[in-house]
């Protein structure tokens, strides 16, 4: 990881402490970045259902959870259904003017949002944010200019590191855990 930053766990936590809207591309990062399409033109994506618990468990807490990404898909837009997730923007090319008219909607400041990505396209959202997050996979430059990168690599879990990582600034992690023990999850079924 030649260039990369060590990031100092506790101002990263000091930051995550802050966030009330956490910003995910798809490709890359909800999935690891393969496409499957068929003879048809029909596309599958395949998901960690790990990062679908980690998100349920984060809205639950109340922190918003939105989805920008550059390619359109109706895989996308079911899975956000299925997570409760309505903050969609699909065909995105401009993930800067996105991310900030998002955060005008939502009425959050921009040191209050993360972003999370893994390519280049992502870089302009990262920087428009206060919390800049890159997969462990991502590419060098993107790693580079993350304020944290996770262990896990896209669609194997590294949203879900983000989601713990912002519970877990915010106390709330234990709690989220704990109705898992109760059986009270509003959130179970990720």
């Amino acid at each position: 990881m030649t260039g990369e930053r060590e990031p100092n766990i506790a101002d990263t936590l000091a930051v995550a402490k802050a966030i009330r809207l956490v910003l995910l591309d798809v490709d890359g990062v909800l999935t690891d970045g393969r496409l499957f399409l068929s003879d048809s033109g029909e596309e599958f994506k395949a998901f960690h259902s790990r990062d679908g618990h980690g998100i349920k468990m984060l809205l639950a807490t109340g922190v918003g959870v939105g989805l920008v990404t550059g390619r359109r898909s109706p895989v996308v837009e079911r899975r956000a259904d299925d997570l409760g997730i309505t903050i969609v923007v699909q065909g995105c090319h401009d993930k800067r003017a996105a991310v900030h008219q998002l955060l005008a909607e939502q009425g959050v400041a921009a040191c209050a949002a993360a972003f999370m990505g893994d390519d280049v396209i992502d870089l302009p959202a990262m920087e428009a944010v206060g919390l800049a997050v890159a997969v462990a996979d991502a590419h060098p430059l993107v790693r580079a200019r993350a304020q944290w990168v996770t262990q896990r690599n896209g669609g194997e879990g590294a949203v879900r590191e983000l989601c713990e990582l912002v519970m877990r600034a915010q106390g709330t992690l234990d709690a989220q855990i704990g109705c898992a023990y109760q059986g009270e999850c509003s959130w179970a079924g990720g």
